[in-house]
């Protein structure tokens, strides 16, 4: 199917946006913590469980939804994953004790793996290798506006009508996005894949023999280790440590976020596309830096209180933000197209189990034991284990095809007929 056809700036939008809800969804509950944890009397090792078990389900769905896409379509997968996740978060407004709570939030996570699962291959299958970067960066973006989205949200709306009530608001346009899904069109697997596919980069068994697989899915477990425990915990640091309002502390977050994300995802897009020239190993070489950057900046986040705290605080974060496109994008190239979904399964499968799965719950067990300040220490180590593998990881980025004559026309990446 010529691309001209395929709508690409459409997909684009439409997928973008859902990405946007996907991680507004799950942020929602971030901001409204403290009041849900005074309303069922929890401690914090419950209140980090939440976030566990919602991303111990998803870890665990992806791995059975990667294979029905290798082999599907996509996109009716993804509608039905999204449909089913916005009619859990709706039923928030009927939750009124923990377990429930833990129900509802864990299978809002086997709905979102759907999701996440397949939607970058359907993007990636749009656009030619030494573009992904960019692309990614903008399908990316809805990692940190989304999370904002869900801190601010939550945070202004939650102390004015209660913690249950910003749930409406997030749930509501999952219905709508689902059914514009339903007239994208769905491009042919690896038309624009140039590296040939081998044993390892075009079979399920060959993953675990795939080094520039295994390098940016490992690099990408600690990053996500890291990224997690500091999105569950940071607005309760700067609430209970601080002693910001709990509304001012979702607010600072949130534009931290919402502003750093926006730059480095488009940022570590393109210059990852932009170094691919020079290097095979550029997606590699931008997370990797962009991760021992971040280090002494966090360092000085946690353990200031001053005006280089919040400062601190958003270089920090712009730091671990800004590997999201490269390493994701890492991935994707990594493995041959007709094993593209089941691969990113995996690599959710082990970036969740290494990664956001255990840091809530380890950084509240500490927190419970020692101090919430304390407990940001895990996420600092985790940054440094991850840029030292994605380091070791670049001498096996493939080398995928970068010759400008090969690049396609601006004019077709983006017609709609």
């Amino acid at each position: 199917m010529p691309q001209s056809k395929l709508h690409p700036r459409t997909a684009l939008i439409v997928l973008t946006a859902l990405n946007l809800l996907n991680y507004a969804d799950r942020n929602v509950l971030y901001a409204v913590q403290p009041l849900v944890q005074d309303e069922f009397h929890l401690n914090k090792t419950q209140i980090g469980y939440l976030t566990s078990a919602f991303l111990g389900f998803y870890m665990i769905a992806a791995p059975f939804v990667g294979p029905l896409a290798d082999r599907y379509s996509r996109k009716l997968i993804i509608v039905a994953g999204a449909i089913f996740w916005s009619g859990l978060t709706l039923l928030t407004a009927v939750t009124h004790t923990y377990g429930e709570l833990l129900v509802r939030h864990t299978l809002v996570g086997v709905g979102e793996a759907t999701f996440v699962t397949i939607a970058p291959t359907f993007v990636a299958d749009l656009f030619s290798e030494n573009v992904r970067g960019r692309i990614l960066g903008v399908f990316y973006l809805a990692i940190p506006v989304g999370s904002a989205a869900g801190y601010l949200v939550g945070g202004y709306l939650a102390p004015i009508y209660g913690w249950r009530f910003p749930f409406y608001i997030a749930a509501a346009p999952g219905f709508v996005l689902a059914l514009a899904v339903l007239f994208l069109k769905e491009p042919e697997r690896g038309q624009f894949d140039s590296v040939q596919e081998t044993p390892e980069r075009g079979t399920v068994f060959g993953l675990a023999r795939n080094p520039a697989f295994l390098t940016a899915t490992l690099g990408m477990a600690f990053m996500t280790y890291s990224l997690g425990g500091i999105q569950v915990w940071m607005p309760q640091f700067l609430f209970s440590e601080r002693h910001y309002t709990l509304e001012k502390a979702n607010l600072m977050f949130g534009i931290i976020i919402v502003v750093d994300g926006i730059l480095a995802s488009l940022a570590g897009g393109w210059l990852g596309d932009y170094l691919l020239r020079r290097t095979k190993s550029s997606y590699y070489l931008i997370s990797a830096i962009s991760m021992a950057l971040g280090i002494p900046f966090m360092i000085v986040a946690l353990f200031t209180s001053g005006r280089l705290m919040v400062p601190a605080i958003g270089v920090a974060a712009f730091f671990l933000l800004l590997n999201t496109s490269p390493l994701n994008a890492a991935v994707i190239n990594s493995v041959g197209a007709h094993v593209r979904a089941t691969a990113i399964a995996v690599n959710i499968f082990i970036i969740h189990i290494l990664g956001d799965v255990p840091s809530p719950t380890m950084m509240g067990w500490v927190a419970d034991h020692r101090s919430l300040q304390a407990a940001f220490i895990l996420p600092v180590i985790a940054m440094a284990i991850s840029s030292a593998i994605l380091f070791a990881g670049m001498k096996y980025a493939p080398a995928v095809r970068v010759n400008p004559s090969d690049e396609p026309k601006a004019e077709n990446d983006w017609v709609d007929v």
